[in-house]
């Protein structure tokens, strides 16, 4: 299982409008999408988990490509370097 960062999506794409995009590679096992809490309306990023050769896949397919007008980047999340727990 991968979970893949996702940047740059339009403040008019709709949640299920990024599924069906990642669901051509692959099931989507899970997916957040950060919406603004006021308006509704993404904020341009969102995590989508998948199985690891589907979301290569996706990766592959996806990356630097126009979705809604707008360039989109999917990679791999690596999670936050450098930072340490509370003692």
């Amino acid at each position: 299982m991968l979970t893949l960062v996702v940047r740059g999506l339009p403040a008019a794409a709709t949640e299920s409008g990024v599924h069906d995009l990642f669901a051509t590679y692959g099931k989507v096992f899970g997916m957040k999408v950060n919406q603004d809490f006021f308006t509704g309306q993404l904020r341009g990023f969102a995590t989508v988990d998948m199985e690891g050769h589907e979301a290569r896949a996706a990766i592959a397919g996806l990356n630097g490509k126009d979705f809604l007008g707008k360039t989109i980047y999917v990679d791999v999340d690596k999670g936050v370097k450098g930072k340490r727990g509370r003692r």
